[in-house]
């Protein structure tokens, strides 16, 4: 037997929120997942997401974006990070536990996979408090930069 693809185990996760909350299931909302999914970037907003939909002929309004993000944030789908003044979100589903490096310059995120950083934290013990996860941000200016500015001096 073939073993079910995270394109389809999203899809059923979806069906099964939307179905358990009394949602519509829209073609919309599964066009929205599955580019999501299917995506090569990690991290996105709303404006890059709206673009790169729409520029596969894919038209999908701002508002039906915008709900449609809220439900699969709801549905443990996707991630809502506040980085700064603006949310970008990120695949939920069967991704490693990871750190964001956030340049404060050109707004670039970058993930840290580093198992030691996570072995700490999970191994802390926090008083009346049981943790289910964490986020860890990392603010500083990326090397790219870093390199631009002593540059300019």
């Amino acid at each position: 037997m073939q073993e079910e693809s995270i394109i389809d185990k999203v899809k059923r996760e979806l069906t099964d929120y939307l179905t358990n909350n009394g949602h519509r299931r829209t073609i919309e909302r599964y066009t929205i997942l599955q580019f999501i999914y299917e995506s090569k970037e990690d991290h996105f907003d709303i404006e890059s997401l709206y673009n790169a939909i729409n520029k596969e002929h894919h038209v999908v309004s701002k508002a039906t974006l915008y709900n449609t993000m809220e439900l699969l944030v709801d549905a443990n789908l996707v991630v809502r990070h506040r980085f700064g003044n603006n949310a970008h979100y990120e695949r939920a589903y069967n991704v490693d536990t990871h750190h964001h490096l956030i340049c404060t310059v050109c707004g670039t995120i970058k993930e840290l996979k580093d198992t030691g950083v996570k072995e700490v934290i999970s191994a802390k013990k926090l008083p009346r408090f049981t943790m289910s996860h964490y986020s860890l941000y990392i603010y500083g200016i990326c090397g790219k930069c870093s390199r631009k500015a002593s540059k300019n001096k």
